[in-house]
């Protein structure tokens, strides 16, 4: 699908400051809005590119008047060279960096602020809830990693067959970080699973939707057919359609309880 966007949406180059670099992002909004809008902050997966997210976000700020942010974690786009050393907590960092000039944007509703990852992005987007104010989380085919190795580089935690195996386990909330943070999170949540991930079993999912039994609402859909990177048009333009409809609901009703994180 292509990225441009219609007349009455805009879209900017923005630079994010973290740990003494620079990280390229795209925020895209609509054009001349006055009044306070949603926030929406996209987080891509690994090996993945903040292009792929363009879509979303146009469709978002044309269809909902949201003010998105999509950008490059650390490893990617022209920061590539440092993908051999990069780790969780550097990505994380990332994203914390993120979110914090998104609610720092003029006229972003910082009492609606939604987080939408996939794969390794649902994952850290997850853990962000611990650390940011967060009222909507769409968590696609969210990846999972074990607890151990934390600062080891992101590139070393290949799915072998530990890990392989661990992603088919069946882990309470208190035994994995990102589900501890699924568990204490009060807004309303958005689960999707592609029917035929490759990398995502579907005990994944299982895990995430039971420790999100916290939140206010809980939304769980399949995409039939699909594989995890989504690589055929209409099961990316599934996505987007499910997204743009549950982010409708849930801001025509109200996110959540006040303050959820």
């Amino acid at each position: 699908m292509g990225s441009s966007s219609p007349p009455w949406v805009r879209a900017e180059t923005v630079d994010i400051a973290v740990d003494g670099q620079r990280i390229e992002g795209a925020l895209v909004a609509p054009s001349g809005r006055r009044d306070e809008a949603p926030g929406v902050l996209l987080v891509h997966g690994w090996s993945g590119t903040p292009a792929g997210y363009l879509d979303e976000a146009h469709a978002l700020a044309a269809a909902l008047g949201c003010i998105c942010l999509t950008f490059d974690l650390r490893g990617h786009g022209e920061s590539e060279a440092q993908r051999e050393t990069l780790t969780r907590e550097d990505n994380m960092r990332d994203v914390m960096a993120a979110y914090d000039v998104l609610a720092g944007q003029q006229g972003v509703q910082k009492a609606c602020i939604a987080l939408v990852g996939s794969s390794y992005g649902a994952y850290l987007g997850a853990l962000l809830t611990y650390m940011r104010p967060v009222h909507l989380i769409a968590l696609r085919a969210p990846a999972l990693y074990t607890d151990d190795h934390w600062e080891m580089p992101k590139r070393k935690l290949r799915v072998d067959r530990e890990s392989a195996a661990y992603r088919r386990r069946s882990l309470r909330a208190e035994q994995n970080r990102a589900l501890g943070a699924c568990a204490q999170f009060l807004g309303d949540a958005l689960v999707v699973e592609s029917a035929r991930d490759e990398v995502v079993p579907h005990p994944v999912v299982a895990n995430y939707i039971a420790a999100l039994a916290n939140a206010h609402s809980l939304t769980y859909r399949v995409i039939e057919g699909a594989d995890h990177a989504l690589s055929q048009e209409p099961w990316e333009r599934a996505y987007i359609e499910l997204l743009v409809s549950w982010l409708s609901e849930m801001i025509r009703d109200g996110a959540g309880p006040a303050g959820a994180h």
